[in-house]
C-alpha cells in the first residue's frame, strides 16, 4: 500500500512541477511577454484610445479553458486581439473622460516582483521588511496632508474599499449601533461619490438620515447650510453624525471649503471624513496644497495613488488621525494565529483594516517613489492643473460654454446651438441631444475618448486630464476632434426631421 502510494505521489509530482519552471523555461514564458508588453508601450502614442470591435471581446470565449494549455503565444494572441483591443485603453493619454491612471510602468515592475516573492503582509511576523515599506508610505502621505505622528492607515484595493474601511472606523468610534441607525444623521452633497451611500448600506447604515447640503455656484458644500441643517436635525432629536467633504469631486473635480467644514465638524462633535481620492495627491504642488487647505482637521482621509500618481489599478489608501480608532474597529485574534504574536513591535495591515489576506500593494507605490524620486509626480501634478486652465480658455474659444474655473484638472463644457428650439423645454432637449452625440462622435473617432455627466438636468461634457501620459499635444487633438464633432453633432440634430405627434 505505501509503494503504490509514493508512485502515486511521485507521478502527480511529476505532472505539477510545471507550474514551478526551471530558468529556460522561466525564460521561454518572459520573453514573448516582456516583448508584447514592450509593443504595447511603443505603439500607445497614435493608436486609438476607444475602439469597437463587431464582437467586444467574445471571440476569447472561443478558446475554452481545458486540460491542455495553449502556450504562451497563443495566449498572447488572444490577449491582443480581444482584451487589448476592444474598449476604453485606460493606459493611453488620450483617455480624458474619467478619472484614469495611467499604468506606470516602474508600478508595474513593482506588482512583478511582489507577485513573484509573494510576501505576505497581512501580519508583521510573516514579512517585517514589506510591513516596515508600506508603514512608511503611509507615513509619507500623512506627512503630506498635515496628520500629527499618532496618525496611521492602510493600502487598499481601491477609494471604495478605503471609504468602506473610515466608515467602518467612523461608526465603531462613535458606538452606532443597530438600534440608532434610523436616528443618525449623514451630511454629504449630491457630488458626493456613490461608493460613500454604498459602503453605508454595507455596514449596516442604509437606513440612517442622508442630508443632502447644498452647494454654491462651483458646485462646493455650503458650511453655513451645514450648520444649519444640523441645528435642525438636533431640534428634531437626531442625531448627527458624519460629514463627508469632497476633494476633488468625480463630477466637476469641485473641492469643498475643507477648513470651514472642518470647523463646523469640530465645533458639533461630528466624525469629519474627507474622499480626496482623487485630489489628494495634489497636495505635492503648492497650487494643489493651497485648495485642499484644512484636509488635515479630518478623522479620516481617503486617497488613490491609482489616479493622481499614475499607478495601475488596485491602489487605494484610508489615512485617519489617530490610528487607535482603525485598531478599534478591525484588529481581531484567532488561535491558528498565535505563532504570530511572538514578534509584535509593528502594528499589522490586518489590524487596520477588513482584510487579512492581502497582496503586496506597496512595492507598487514604493518602487516608482524610490527609483524615480517625488520631483516628476510633482511635475506632472503641476502640469495637469495648467493644462485643464489650458484647455477651458480654448474649448471656450471654439464656441463652448465652459463651467467655472477647474480647483484641480476637471473642466466641465457643453456645446450650445445658436438657434435651439423656441421653448425652453425643447431648448434643454435639443441641447442635450447634441452634446449626447458629440460624445457618440468623439468615441466613433477613437483618438481620444471623453466621458459625460448630468448636472441640473443638462447634458455635460467632462474633461479629466490625469494620467501622467496626457500632455498639451493630447489636449490639442481633443480640441480638434471636438471641433469637428460639435459641428457635425449640430447639424444631424438641427436638420433632423422632426418626430410626428401621433394623435389618438
Amino acid at each position: 500500500m505505501t509503494d503504490q502510494l509514493i508512485h502515486r505521489i511521485d507521478s502527480l509530482e511529476s505532472a505539477a512541477r510545471v507550474l514551478d519552471p526551471d530558468p529556460a523555461a522561466r525564460e521561454r514564458l518572459r520573453t514573448p511577454v516582456v516583448a508584447y508588453a514592450e509593443q504595447f508601450l511603443n505603439r500607445l502614442h497614435g493608436s486609438l484610445t476607444y475602439v469597437t470591435t463587431a464582437d467586444k471581446g467574445r471571440g476569447l470565449l472561443d478558446v475554452p479553458i481545458d486540460e491542455q494549455g495553449i502556450g504562451i503565444d497563443r495566449a498572447l494572441e488572444l490577449v491582443d486581439q480581444h482584451v487589448d483591443r476592444p474598449g476604453l485603453n485606460p493606459a493611453s493619454g488620450g483617455h480624458m473622460g474619467y478619472i484614469p491612471g495611467g499604468g506606470l510602468y516602474a508600478a508595474a515592475l513593482g506588482d512583478y516582483l511582489a507577485d513573484v516573492s509573494n510576501r505576505y503582509v497581512g501580519v508583521f511576523f510573516s514579512s517585517p521588511g514589506a510591513v516596515h515599506l508600506e508603514h512608511q508610505l503611509i507615513r509619507w502621505m500623512a506627512d503630506m496632508i498635515g496628520y500629527p505622528a499618532e496618525a496611521g492607515g492602510t493600502l487598499t484595493s481601491g477609494g471604495s474599499l478605503a471609504n468602506l474601511t473610515a466608515i467602518t472606523a467612523a461608526r465603531d468610534h462613535h458606538a452606532i449601533r443597530a438600534r440608532d441607525v434610523e436616528r443618525v444623521v449623514v451630511y454629504l452633497s449630491s457630488q458626493t461619490h456613490h461608493c460613500v451611500t454604498k459602503a453605508l448600506r454595507v455596514v449596516g447604515l442604509g437606513e440612517c438620515v442622508l442630508r443632502q447640503v447644498p452647494l454654491d455656484e462651483r458646485h462646493r458644500m455650503r458650511p453655513d447650510a451645514l450648520g444649519s441643517l444640523i441645528a435642525a436635525d438636533r431640534a428634531a432629536g437626531l442625531r448627527p453624525w458624519l460629514v463627508v467633504a469632497s476633494a476633488g469631486s468625480t463630477d466637476v473635480g469641485a473641492v469643498d471649503p475643507l477648513d470651514l467644514i472642518g470647523e463646523v465638524a469640530a465645533r458639533e462633535g461630528l466624525w469629519y471624513h474627507v474622499d480626496a481620492a482623487y485630489g489628494g495627491f495634489f497636495a505635492l504642488v503648492e497650487e494643489g496644497r493651497q485648495r485642499l487647505r484644512g484636509i488635515e482637521r479630518a478623522d479620516s482621509v481617503v486617497m488613490d495613488p491609482h489616479k493622481t500618481l499614475f499607478l495601475p489599478y488596485g491602489l487605494g489608501v484610508v489615512l485617519v488621525r489617530d490610528r487607535a480608532t482603525l485598531l478599534e474597529a478591525f484588529r481581531s485574534e484567532a488561535p491558528y494565529l498565535q505563532d504570530t504574536l511572538a514578534s509584535n513591535e509593528e502594528l499589522s495591515p490586518a489590524d487596520l483594516s477588513p482584510e487579512l489576506t492581502r497582496p503586496f500593494r506597496g512595492l507598487r507605490l514604493w518602487l516608482p517613489l524610490m527609483v524615480h524620486g517625488v520631483a516628476p509626480f510633482r511635475a506632472a501634478l503641476a502640469e495637469k492643473l495648467l493644462l485643464a486652465r489650458y484647455f477651458r480658455i480654448r474649448v471656450a474659444e471654439l464656441g463652448f460654454a465652459v463651467g467655472p474655473e477647474p480647483d484641480l484638472s476637471v473642466v466641465i463644457y457643453r456645446w450650445v446651438p445658436r438657434n435651439p428650439a423656441a421653448t425652453a423645454d425643447q431648448e434643454r432637449e435639443t441641447v442635450n441631444r447634441i452634446n449626447a452625440r458629440i460624445v457618440e462622435l468623439v468615441k466613433e473617432d477613437g483618438r481620444v475618448y471623453i466621458s459625460s455627466t448630468m448636472i441640473n438636468g443638462e447634458f455635460t461634457l467632462r474633461y479629466a486630464g490625469v494620467t501622467h501620459r496626457t500632455h498639451r499635444g493630447t489636449v490639442d487633438l481633443l480640441l480638434e476632434v471636438l471641433s469637428a464633432t460639435a459641428t457635425q453633432a449640430e447639424r444631424e440634430i438641427l436638420l433632423a426631421p422632426a418626430t410626428p405627434t401621433v394623435v389618438p
